[in-house]
């Protein structure tokens, strides 16, 4: 039960009880004042009767019966005000307690409900909790623990969706892993075998140059030994048989600017100089003179000579490639 119904409750039952004896006091004050009054009458009555005998007694009893009655009025009037005052009194009285009786009901109303927030389930007494409530209260906790049964249970399908969606993601993610890696790995196999393929390749190219290079080297030197041995076997065949012509070899140059260098020097001398190019170098030579004789000793002046600096000239018989 609530605070407030304990409190509209009992509240009730004080008003009930509070009108009821505020009715009773208003009933006996209004029947003394009833008494009251008829009394009044009576004796003045009463002493009308015992003043008639006298005709000149009359105006004395008169004027005695008027301050009678003004004297009895007074009384009723002060019994009245009296009546009136006490019965005020009483409903003040009655107020008074009625305000306490609902302060202490208010109290312990209150009292009651903290005592039955502190102990939540603790049990009450059936002369304090009216049936209905006791059923209210059954209903709200069998609806509540039906309430709580249906989360529950719904709960537990969201956590079983939950679980099945969480198993059919880790399942797609499994297979997308797993098609991923097959791709990969087709991928790494291909690039493995074009690899291959481009190195096998790549060999049989660099085979195939240098095969081609070594078969060109072994022809160049081929045809080299066959164009020197016979440019030897010309020269062999003018030397025995065609006109000879004695020369002195002074150097050997590397290129056509030291050949010249050369040949201005000795030319400076006064010599008469001639250049023939050989597969070593160009060939510069003084001459040619008539027998070996006269090239002898242009040799031996041209070594004598420190301006010249070329002590290693030699007599050699030379043929003119326009005779060869």
């Amino acid at each position: 039960m609530s605070m407030n119904n304990k409190q509209r409750w009992m509240g009730g039952v004080v008003l009930l009880g509070g009108g009821v004896l505020l009715a009773a006091l208003l009933l006996k004050g209004k029947e003394e004042i009833h008494q009251t009054q008829v009394q009044a009458p009576t004796t003045e009555k009463v002493q009308q009767q015992g003043n008639r005998p006298a005709e000149a007694v009359q105006l004395e009893a008169l004027t005695v019966d008027v301050e009678t009655e003004k004297r009895l009025l007074e009384e009723q009037r002060r019994a009245r005000e009296k009546a009136v005052a006490e019965q005020e009194a009483k409903s003040a009285e009655f107020l008074r307690m009625q305000q306490q009786a609902e302060a202490e009901a208010a109290q312990k109303a209150a009292e009651e409900y903290a005592a039955m927030n502190a102990s939540r389930m603790a049990q009450q007494s059936s002369d304090h909790i009216p049936p209905e409530l006791v059923e209210d209260e059954k209903a709200k906790a069998q609806r509540l623990a039906e309430d709580k049964k249906a989360e529950a249970k719904k709960q537990e399908q969201l956590n079983a969706k939950a679980d099945q969606t969480a198993e059919q993601k880790r399942k797609v993610e499994e297979q997308k892993k797993a098609e991923t890696k097959r791709i990969a790995e087709q991928k790494a196999a291909a690039d493995k075998k074009a690899a291959d393929e481009k190195k096998r390749a790549e060999e049989k190219r660099k085979a195939e140059a240098e095969k081609k290079a070594a078969d060109q080297r072994a022809a160049e030197k081929k045809a080299a030994e066959a164009k020197k041995k016979a440019e030897a076997d010309k020269a062999r065949e003018l030397l025995e048989k065609g006109d000879k012509q004695w020369m002195v070899q002074v150097a050997l140059a590397a290129n056509a600017a030291n050949a010249d260098a050369v040949a201005a020097k000795l030319r400076a001398k006064g010599y008469k100089v001639t250049q023939s190019p050989t597969s070593k170098g160009i060939r510069i030579m003084v001459g040619p003179s008539k027998d070996r004789e006269t090239a002898d000793a242009a040799r031996k002046k041209i070594n004598a000579d420190p301006s010249l600096n070329m002590k290693s000239a030699w007599v050699i018989d030379w043929v003119p490639l326009d005779k060869r």
